[in-house]
């Protein structure tokens, strides 16, 4: 009798442990199925990532796509974090940034779509003009690559200084061939550029970091405008621009919400750049 039952109990165990695998096997494809449904994306805290906020509750609403926001306060560290796989994408940087760390670091990284011009500004708590600014004044600058060229650029535009080269977008204080007024120039992490203003005569400052400053475009001795080539990019990793995610974060991020909520917080001071 014993020996019948456990004849007859044993199919009905194996039966068991097959729907517990099977229900195991599945709980793993939905869990699959889920992760591919997550992202992540890289800002700089401020009000840019209060910008990404409304692109991530329009993904959620319209693709059901989780997109996790994570913030930084430099920019470098958001591209390191998409190159070794912790983001999906960044939303920070223009394009002449994003090359210039591609060639320095060896990045292998593609443009998904385009956020905001946010123009650059030169900001004084000392002088309320550049014709204002003293022999030997000391200019504050971007340390990045790209930005630096980009506050020369402006200097030479003004007729404040002339590059060897007024097209070159990497230019540093070496290609400055004429300085009338002898300014003199400090290469300082672009986060810090607020935190120095009091201690030099000007500042050059992204609207990434002036606008939580409390700092308005309205006020800068020399701005960037429209026409700015500097428009914001949403980047992947090469080959990721067409994933089906990454595609929904880019259409839930270039909508008039989105737009809106720029308008908002910088009064005028973030231009669409995918109109």
């Amino acid at each position: 009798m014993t020996n019948t039952l456990a004849h007859l109990l044993r199919p009905a165990r194996l039966l068991g442990a097959a729907t517990l695998l099977g229900t195991v096997a599945l709980a793993g494809c939905g869990s699959d199925e889920a992760e591919t449904r997550s992202i992540k994306v890289g800002t700089v805290a401020g009000p840019e990532t209060e910008v990404m906020e409304v692109a991530v509750r329009i993904a959620k609403e319209e693709h059901d796509l989780d997109v996790e926001i994570v913030e930084f306060t430099d920019y470098v560290s958001p591209n390191a974090a998409l190159a070794d796989g912790s983001l999906d994408a960044n939303a920070y940087q223009h394009e002449p940034y994003m090359r210039s760390m591609v060639e320095d670091r060896g990045y292998d990284f593609a443009i998904a779509g385009r956020s905001f011009v946010y123009p650059i500004g030169a900001y004084s708590e000392k002088h309320d003009s550049i014709e204002d600014l003293p022999e030997r004044a000391i200019i504050a600058l971007p340390n990045d690559p790209s930005n630096e060229g980009r506050a020369l650029i402006l200097m030479h535009n003004e007729g404040m200084i002339e590059l060897d080269d007024p097209t070159n977008l990497e230019a540093t204080p070496i290609n400055v061939t004429e300085n009338p007024k002898n300014f003199r120039f400090r290469e300082i992490e672009a986060a810090q550029l607020p935190r120095v203003l009091p201690d030099v005569d000007m500042a050059f400052i992204n609207n990434t970091f002036a606008q939580p400053a409390g700092l308005s475009l309205d006020d800068a001795l020399i701005k960037e405008g429209p026409e700015s080539p500097y428009v914001n990019l949403i980047v992947v990793r090469a080959g990721d621009e067409d994933r089906e995610e990454i595609r929904q974060l880019v259409d839930s991020y270039q909508r008039e919400e989105v737009a809106a909520k720029a308008e908002e917080l910088f009064k005028g001071a973030a231009i669409p750049g995918w109109e």
